[in-house]
């Protein structure tokens, strides 16, 4: 890969990689770090991608494991995580601010394949490829997570349910 076919590929697809280690990690410092390696990664990669969208996927696919190496490492397991991530702007839009914060409240597995598939716009079977996992475990954990996000987004009040009205355009 030229410098400047690498350089391109950084400029297109940094945001994208440093969204999905943000949404599997929960902290914009390991976010950034992973982003690195997937970035270094890609400029010592000696393969020849097919396409633009080969490339992305692979640069997704290793953005899912670095961000699953650091969920596993030592470091991250034995210390206390800073909630960071409240102190980022949130969209001024409030429930789309609520939206988020309730996503980002997610378990990692739930949250990653919420922006996978709602926020790249990667088809379930393209989400279950980057995360390796099976493509019904993607169906289930989409459910579960809307599910929850349902209910989160549900406020109990005085023994019966009030949902919030949806605005019309």
């Amino acid at each position: 890969m030229t410098d400047e076919a690498f350089a391109r590929a950084a400029r297109t697809y940094g945001d994208t990689i440093y969204r999905v280690a943000y949404h599997a990690l929960n902290s914009p410092h390991d976010a950034e770090d992973v982003m690195q390696t997937v970035l270094l990664r890609l400029y010592e990669c000696k393969k020849e991608f097919e396409s633009e969208e080969h490339m992305k996927r692979w640069l997704l696919r290793v953005a899912v494991n670095e961000s699953r190496k650091q969920l596993r490492s030592f470091w991250r397991r034995t210390s206390v995580p800073l909630e960071e991530w409240r102190e980022t702007a949130a969209p001024e839009d409030p429930e789309k601010a609520e939206a988020l914060r309730a996503v980002m409240a997610l378990e990692p597995k739930y949250r990653l394949a919420v922006y996978l598939y709602y926020y790249e716009g990667l088809s379930v079977a393209e989400t279950a490829a980057a995360m390796r996992a099976n493509v019904s475990t993607v169906q289930t954990w989409l459910l579960r997570a809307r599910e929850r996000l349902r209910k989160e987004l549900t406020e109990e009040k005085e023994g019966s349910v009030y949902v919030r009205p949806k605005t019309v355009p």
